[in-house]
């Protein structure tokens, strides 16, 4: 087993950052589903009467295939904040993971605005 230059063994450390990565990530996973889930609802109610007609098996899939996505890629989250910690600035790092959030989000808000607007718009 090696042993890292602040004397832990190797493993040991990935399992305590990983571990807080998951506890700060996975909490905050809802809110950035809720803000996607919000874009869609809004483009949704925007496009009605017209995107009530658009509710069918098919376009369900593709929701539920874009959340999948969605999901995937909130994980991309975890290799930033692995990466952060084990560099040596896990301290600072605390204090900033908000604005990988906000940014992750705002993010994930527009690719949705765009995928609702190919979805839902004309439809009324």
């Amino acid at each position: 087993m090696t042993v890292d230059p602040a004397g832990e063994h190797a493993p040991t450390r990935f399992a305590v950052l990983a571990s807080d990565a998951l506890r700060y990530w996975e909490p905050r996973r809802l809110v950035y589903n809720a803000v996607l889930f919000a874009v869609v609802c809004a483009h949704f109610i925007a496009g009605w009467p017209g995107s009530k007609a658009l509710v069918n098996r098919d376009l369900l899939f593709m929701l539920f295939l874009l959340a999948v996505l969605a999901n995937i890629a909130y994980c991309a989250a975890y290799a930033v904040d692995l990466f952060v910690q084990f560099s040596g600035s896990r301290k600072t790092w605390s204090g900033w993971r908000w604005a990988v959030l906000a940014i992750g989000t705002a993010f994930g808000g527009i690719l949705a605005h765009f995928f609702s607007l190919g979805f839902f718009t004309g439809s009324n």
